[in-house]
């Protein structure tokens, strides 16, 4: 048997008692929770830890947002994806590549230039001795 990976959505709606929202309204949006990383790996089965089930729990009882993990979709942008509930439609996890500095970069590449001339030099002096001819 192969085990494989389900991800599911379970959208609930509920009121909080008047301390915690001035209004018990229903929202016009949907978070949406991409928690597929909120696990400790095991041998056989993964596990869901108290902390992360308390983070999950956090975001959705704030309904707060963070890149890459929970985001508010309004009801508007549902339907115009045919209502599609795909996560990865909404959030993006994808991770962007480090900046690189070409200032950096370019100060690097001298250096490893000088380097070159200088094992190169070195190299055609003992080329010379045993009378051999010298790299270009």
């Amino acid at each position: 048997m192969q085990a494989t990976s389900v991800t599911t959505c379970c959208p609930s709606f509920f009121c909080a008692n008047s301390r915690t929202l001035k209004k018990c309204k229903k929202p016009d949006d949907v978070l949406l929770i991409h928690a597929i990383e909120q696990f400790e790996k095991g041998k056989r089965q993964n596990q869901l830890k108290p902390e992360h089930i308390a983070k999950i729990i956090k975001t959705y009882q704030f309904r707060e947002e963070e890149p890459r993990y929970s985001r508010k979709v309004a009801k508007a942008e549902i339907e115009k994806n045919d209502d599609n509930l795909n996560i990865s439609r909404y959030i993006i996890t994808a991770v962007g590549e480090a900046e690189i500095s070409l200032d950096d970069t370019h100060i690097a590449l001298v250096e490893i230039e000088k380097e070159i001339a200088a094992a190169k030099e070195k190299h055609n002096a003992f080329l010379r001795e045993m009378g051999l001819k010298p790299l270009p």
